[in-house]
Order: C-alpha cells, then sequence, then structure tokens
C-alpha cells in the first residue's frame, strides 16, 4: 500500500545561489582524511603535524586538506610563536559530525 507524504504548507524559494555554496562546501568535506580533521578538531585544536601523523599522511597534504576546509570556513588558524594551530571555526560541523558518526561509524567495524 503506497502512503503519500505531505507537502510543506509553505516552503520558501530555492536560492539556488546559497545551495550552490553548500554544495561546494559539503564537496570539499567529502574526503576521509578531511572528515577525520573534522572529527578530531572538534575535540581541540591542533597543529598540521599533529593532525597529519593521526591521518597517515605527510604534512604538505594535510595542509592543503586545511587549506581547502579553510576556504570554506570551517575552520581558522591562530599562530602561537613557530607553531600554527587550527581549530573549528564553524559551528554547525558539531551536528554534521554527529549525522556522519551516527550513520557511518557507530557500531561499524
Amino acid at each position: 500500500m503506497a502512503t503519500s507524504l505531505k507537502k510543506p504548507k509553505t516552503i520558501k524559494p530555492a536560492n539556488m545561489e546559497a545551495l550552490g555554496r553548500a554544495a561546494e562546501c559539503l564537496k570539499t568535506l567529502a574526503h576521509p582524511v578531511r572528515i577525520r580533521m573534522v572529527q578530531l578538531l572538534l575535540h581541540g585544536r591542533y597543529t598540521v603535524g599533529e593532525l597529519a601523523e593521526d591521518c597517515g599522511v605527510p604534512d604538505n597534504v594535510a595542509s592543503e586538506h586545511l587549506r581547502l576546509m579553510q576556504r570554506c570556513g570551517f575552520f581558522h588558524s591562530e599562530r602561537e610563536g613557530r607553531r600554527v594551530y587550527y581549530q573549528v571555526a564553524e559551528p554547525h560541523l558539531e551536528s554534521l559530525m554527529a549525522c556522519i558518526e551516527g550513520r557511518f561509524l557507530k557500531g561499524k567495524k
């Protein structure tokens, strides 16, 4: 038996420009190393070297991943002496990561 979905009473017109920006940033996030970086940075700040080591990639590769995500506004960096620390700048990443972890990581081996 087929059921019909009720349409919302009112729906805002699509802002295709905003949806395009969202799609670009989601495409940027769609990489296992970048998702792992988000996971780590949601729990504190890290240097490029620390992130690279945890993710199993060279420092220059980690830097490129961070640069791309910083361009989308996901992270920001802060220099302390010779070290640069990265941390989450986009608070919505927490709920996005909860969705990813709930769907793909909880109870999975």
